[in-house]
């Protein structure tokens, strides 16, 4: 909002990788398909991508499985993000995982570790409810090399 409460639309610039313009503004990431009104992720300041929750989706709709196979598409869904953008899963310095069950946690645990490189990602964990009964979303930040 401004500041006379009035709402503003954001002004969208989109910049080529590597144009110094791009290091001031936000620029949306593809990769995955979101079932709402959000971009997979935003690229800001031309150094940090912000990847959006992602969940065990293709094609913007639910695939239900076991938790590790939710968790297996759903890293897979962040990745995509991650390689859209220019970087790789080593770039990833924070994970956030939601898990509709926090029985969960091993479970997931054990596909994330063999998902993601050393030195892990930073990552908090907590137990929500989720949308559309799915088991676990997880969002990122990266550093753009």
């Amino acid at each position: 909002m401004s500041r006379t409460g009035a709402f503003r639309m954001p002004s969208w610039r989109l910049y080529l990788a590597g144009d110094s313009r791009a290091a001031s503004v936000k620029n949306p990431v593809f990769g995955s398909t979101p079932s709402g009104a959000y971009s997979p992720g935003i690229i800001a300041e031309g150094r940090f991508l912000y990847v959006s929750g992602q969940g065990p989706l293709r094609n913007g709709l639910v695939v239900r499985g076991s938790i590790e196979e939710e968790v297996a598409l759903t890293l897979e869904n962040l990745a995509a993000v991650v390689r859209t953008a220019g970087a790789s899963l080593a770039d990833i310095i924070q994970c956030r995982v939601f898990l509709a069950d926090i029985a969960d946690f091993a479970a997931m645990d054990a596909v994330y570790g063999a998902f993601l490189p050393d030195p892990k990602p930073a990552r908090t964990t907590v137990g929500v409810a989720l949308a559309d009964g799915i088991k676990v979303e997880i969002d990122a930040v990266v550093v753009m090399p």
